[in-house]
Parts: structure tokens; sequence; C-alpha cells
């Protein structure tokens, strides 16, 4: 069976190394991705042999940072586009392998609009991945409308993935918990706080209208919907049309129309459950997190699913298939 996986990240040292020094003071970087920087740099190499290994068919890579924010807006979209460049051509030899989503200079929208159609056009992307806030900006500011215009017109969506938080954010929920790293990252990052922060920002997006304004724009989460399936019904009759939103529609009516979730780093049938209840079989798709997840431990998991074959088909590449015209 073919199978396709979206949330499948890389970093590339030679991009990092052009950041002067003392802007990359400024960077922050979680524990797991200094442990990872040589598998996120590879791409034929292990995490070929990898995908080889476990029957992946194809991966849909991603830039795992967002240094690219570091930099001055006269800079940073020249920077993106190297970025992007660069991508394109280490994948190239394997067009049947790879796809990619667009990286964007997000500190200048209009840029990032204008990049993401390049990348669309002379390269075949799919989308572009968004990571967190920009700047402790959500993506519902009026500033960010040029790139969910040019997203519709091009019918590609954009994959939004966590972000470490902002300092402020770090300072008020995650300071004082100890010493070491470990439960930092943990609370701050994939262990709860940026699945917390992604919700957020999707319902956001929500609330302020966007995806009325936009109503064939297409919306990509991971981690089996980073908690918005566990709360569906509340938050939908939270977010009811006229409770002071810019809504018009259901949360229920407009995710299962225009948002789409992954299986990115969460592995047991319980969540999957409910994403099924909820979100549905027709918006549900595998993915790994790759390298921070293995991709056996994503094979591992779709065998398990008990459901008929044509569904599994949906979440192993059916649906993303559709989605992003592969």
């Amino acid at each position: 069976m073919r199978i396709v996986t979206l949330e499948e990240h890389v970093s590339f040292p030679e991009m990092t190394s052009l950041i002067p020094a003392g802007v990359l003071g400024n960077k922050k970087t979680s524990s797991a991705t200094m442990l990872m920087m040589p598998k996120l740099a590879d791409i034929s190499g292990e995490r070929l042999n990898s995908m080889n290994d476990s029957g992946i068919s194809m991966q849909v890579l991603s830039v795992e940072n967002t240094d690219v924010n570091l930099l001055d807006s006269t800079l940073a979209p020249e920077f993106a586009s190297r970025y992007n460049d660069l991508l394109a051509e280490k994948i190239k030899d394997h067009p049947e392998r790879f796809t990619a989503f667009a990286h964007l200079p997000m500190t200048t929208p209009a840029a990032a609009a204008d990049e993401l159609e390049r990348t669309v056009k002379a390269y075949g992307f799919r989308g572009a991945m968004i990571r967190g806030l920009t700047n402790g900006d959500f993506l519902d500011a009026p500033k960010f409308a040029p790139i969910f215009e040019r997203a519709e017109k091009l019918g590609v969506p954009i994959y939004i993935h966590p972000g470490l938080p902002p300092n402020a954010v770090m300072d008020a929920y995650y300071s004082n918990i100890g010493n070491n790293t470990g439960p930092y990252d943990a609370i701050a990052c994939w262990g709860w706080g940026w699945h917390s922060e992604t919700a957020v920002h999707v319902l956001r997006l929500l609330a302020a209208g966007i995806f009325d304004t936009y109503p064939q724009l297409k919306i990509i989460i991971g981690h089996m919907g980073e908690m918005l399936p566990m709360m569906w019904e509340r938050s939908n009759k939270a977010f009811q049309p006229g409770s002071g939103g810019q809504n018009q529609r259901t949360l229920i009516e407009t995710f299962r129309q225009q948002l789409y979730i992954t299986t990115s780093g969460f592995f047991t049938q319980p969540p999957l459950q409910i994403a099924l209840d909820t979100i549905g079989i027709d918006n549900i798709m595998l993915s790994v997190d790759y390298p921070f997840s293995s991709n056996q431990m994503g094979i591992d998991f779709l065998n398990e699913i008990q459901l008929p074959a044509e569904q599994i088909a949906k979440i192993a590449h059916g649906n993303a298939d559709k989605l992003l015209g592969l």
C-alpha cells in the first residue's frame, strides 16, 4: 500500500551558517532538536533508508526551524528563497519519494505570499508550513491576509506547526520548573504547551472569520489535532455564530470542511478514535514527525488500526493525495 507522511522535518547547517552570529544568539532551540541535527540535515542517506525499510512511499518535507524570522525583514525573503532552492535541489533526484512545504519569511507577509507562489510553480511544492507565532503575533492578525489569499488562489494548504513559546509565555507558564531542561522542554513544548498553542491558533482563525473570508482555504495541523478533537463539542458550543466572533459557521461545520489533521507523533488508538468520531475519516492523514519519531513507530501504528481497508488507505495516502494533488 502506498504510504505518504506529511510532517517530516529538515534543517540544513549550510543555511544556519549564513545567519550573522549576533542574530543567531537570539535563536531558541529545543534539546530534542539539538540531538537530531544530523538526521535533520540528511535526505538521501539514513532518511531514505529508513523509508525503504518501513515501507513509506513519500515524505512531505518541511524546514524545522524559524531562523528566517531572526533576520531583518529586508534580508528574510532572500534567505527563505535560498532555503527553498536548496531543499528543492536536495530532493530533485527522488521526485517519487520527496516533495515539500515552502519555508516562508513570515515577518514580510507580502513577500511570503510571493515565495509560496514561486515554490509551488517552480518546484511543485505542496503548500507551506508555518511554525508558531511570528514575533508574538498569531495568524489572525490582518497583516497575514496575503498569505491566506495566495494559498487559496493556488489551491494549496497551510500547515500550522507548533513553535517555541514566546519569552513572555515562557516566563508566565513554564519558569521555575527546576534546573533540568527535560521537564521544562516537555511542559513548554512537545509534552503539552505547544499543542495547546496551536489549538488556540486555529480557534483564533475561526473566531476572526478567516475560514469564512477564504472558504476554499485548507489548514492542516498535526499531533492528532492538537487536542481539538477532545474539546470538539465544548469548543463548538463556545464558538457559535453570533456569540461575539466573526465566524459565520459552527466550528464543526467549518473544521470538517477546511481543517485537516495528521497523526504526527501520536501512535495509539484512543486519540485516533476520538478524531474519527469528530473530524472524521476524510480529514485524517498519516504523519510520523521524523526524525523526532521513528518511521517504524508510524508504520506499526498504521498496521494496528482496526478499520476497513479502504478507510485505512485514506489515512495512509488517499486523503493526502487528494488534498496535496500528489
